[in-house]
């Protein structure tokens, strides 16, 4: 069997990979959206199922009137003493001087919970991982946050000692045990004990195309007692611009029960328009930062080193004793929304689902208008990833609207700033009316454009249901509606994809760390409370690439397709 890079398309970041017994878990960061940290399974490192989302109580996890990608930051999942860790970062600043953030432990005897009550660990910095020694000690290693102007924001790891007893760390132990290269940005840091080293694992550059893994070794845990690996960076593609695989650094390290080495990173797979530079813009990944597998083997001093070189490879060997997973071809979903609760595969933002946001079960799904697309505290909208470049997203609405401040429909969705829908409005003759809105940044919320302003689209008289359609098309993608679900009319807008990117957003400001979703969604920020009810949800993936022959394909490339 061949690993396919990446082996968690679509934004699934900051993987933090372990093997306990014959199966691996990963877990991922999830940012602003609610459940927080996916935890994927597999046998044989090639095909994987979600099996958890983690953080799915307030009790939890509550991220109300977190900023846009705040929130879950860089998740560690170690096993140690019979039992699942879980170290999670919820950030409540993500611009400015400061990273107000909390770092908090959570435990449970099987992956699929009960998870405990969360304990706060600190607040020092974030991307924090537990390090379980075989002495019996556990370490907290973290990032640490300076925020003071004269000095770098990123001041190096700080490793300080758990104690199991008190379930506290012991801030006195606290000390720097390294201060990253001349890259700086330092973060995401794993501690591994190997054939008597520590070996300590840190992405730097930050997580654009400069993004990078570094590892250092020591004999001890003594502050600064770390040395570079020579010949370094251990992974990283600021020097291949032309490989499918882009970004990757930030990731973690496992062995197999045969004792081969695999390392997970994040990676992300950018495109060009046909108008660009492939270079300058590298491009813009509209399915966020994913998460790729690169086999690892250690040369004669006792150094790991990728497989193929630090650009790492699309196909990958699998390890010589995996066990075949059984799991989907792709990451299509249908939902009749028959369940009292919403599939595995939808987010909220900041909050869970609850009888706030509407209800689901019996054949529909109903949702209650709250705040518009750019609230971040009362926001009616359940939505998936986008894992393909290529797919088709449809569902069946009735509203009615009591004016132009109520709509639903269907939207793409980045965050609070850039987004895009096709939904059901009034108009100011008191007509039910077709519309499609799009808000592509600027200044904080951004801009907000009607495409269709005076020219929206009358729904007939006593029409119940109306159909939406997205089809989406790598670099652009456009919206499509039916009265009957048969004939099918195309709104004439044609949208930019790369506005949903990491790449776009962070030119404007900030750092933004997610992906493009897209889903169903009502407002009435009139506080009248209009509900819309949505009959199935449709999200066929149709592949990666395009082909000459206008078909879609799914097979990778182990170069970038730039258009």
């Amino acid at each position: 069997m061949k690993i396919q890079n990446p082996v968690l398309p679509g934004f699934n970041s900051d993987p933090s990979i372990i093997r306990v017994a014959d199966t691996y878990y990963i877990a991922t960061s999830t940012f602003e959206w609610f459940p927080g940290v996916r935890i994927h399974a597999s046998k044989d490192l090639v095909h994987w199922n979600l099996v958890k989302n983690v953080l799915d109580t307030t009790t939890l996890l509550d991220m109300k009137g977190n900023p846009s990608s705040g929130g879950i930051w860089a998740p560690d999942l170690s096993y140690a003493d019979g039992k699942f860790w879980l170290i999670f970062t919820d950030v409540k600043i993500t611009d400015g001087a400061f990273k107000d953030m909390k770092n908090y432990l959570t435990t449970a005897d099987a992956i699929e919970g009960p998870w405990s009550d969360p304990i706060l660990v600190n607040g020092v910095g974030f991307d924090a991982s537990l390090f379980h020694d075989d002495d019996g000690r556990k370490y907290l290693v973290q990032q640490t946050w300076d925020h003071r102007e004269y000095h770098h924001p990123f001041d190096g790891i700080t490793l300080t000692e758990f104690d199991t007893t008190t379930m506290k760390l012991k801030p006195e132990t606290a000390r720097t045990i390294w201060e990253g290269t001349e890259v700086k940005l330092v973060e995401g840091p794993h501690l591994y004990k190997i054939d008597g080293y520590y070996y300590l694992f840190a992405a730097e550059g930050g997580t654009i195309f400069t993004h990078q893994e570094v590892v250092a070794r020591s004999k001890s845990l003594n502050a600064l007692s770390f040395d570079r690996e020579p010949e370094g960076p251990f992974i990283t593609n600021f020097d291949t611009p032309n490989s499918y695989l882009q970004k990757q650094g930030h990731g973690a390290l496992v062995s197999t029960l045969g004792g081969e080495w695999y390392y997970a990173s994040l990676t992300a797979r950018p495109w060009n328009h046909a108008t660009e530079s492939a270079t300058d813009p590298r491009g813009w990944s509209t399915l966020g930062r994913e998460t790729s597998i690169q086999k690892v083997e250690w040369d004669a001093a006792g150094w790991p080193r990728v497989v193929g070189g630090h650009g790492g490879q699309t196909y990958v060997d699998a390890p010589k004793d995996a066990i075949e997973t059984i799991a989907p071809a792709d990451h299509s979903q249908h939902d009749e929304f028959d369940a009292p609760q919403l599939d595995i595969n939808w987010n909220t933002l900041r909050v869970p689902f609850t009888e706030k946001m509407g209800q689901t079960g019996e054949g529909k799904l109903v949702l209650r208008g709250q705040g518009s697309l750019a609230n971040p505290f009362d926001l009616s909208l359940i939505a998936r990833r986008w894992q393909a470049f290529y797919f088709d997203a449809e569902t069946k609405v009735k509203f009615n609207p009591y004016s132009y401040q109520a709509m639903a429909g269907l939207t793409n969705y980045y965050n609070h700033s850039h987004w895009s829908w096709i939904f059901i409005t009034k108009n100011d003759d008191g007509q039910n009316v077709i519309e499609v809105g799009e808000n592509k940044g600027g200044l904080r919320n951004g801009a907000y454009t009607s495409y269709l302003k005076d020219q929206a689209i009358v729904i007939p008289d006593g029409t119940e249901y109306v159909w939406f359609k997205s089809e989406n098309r790598k670099q652009s993608y456009t919206y499509h509606y039916s009265f009957d679900g048969q004939n099918w009319h195309d709104t004439g807008v044609i949208l930019d994809a790369a506005v949903l990117s990491d790449d776009y957003v962070v030119r404007e400001y900030g750092g933004f760390f997610t992906g493009a979703y897209v889903g169903l969604s009502a407002v009435d920020y009139s506080g009248y409370d209009s509900t819309a009810t949505f009959d199935f949800f449709d999200y066929k993936e149709l592949g990666d690439r395009e082909l000459a022959d206008g078909s879609y394909t799914f097979e990778a490339s182990e170069t970038r397709d730039f258009n």
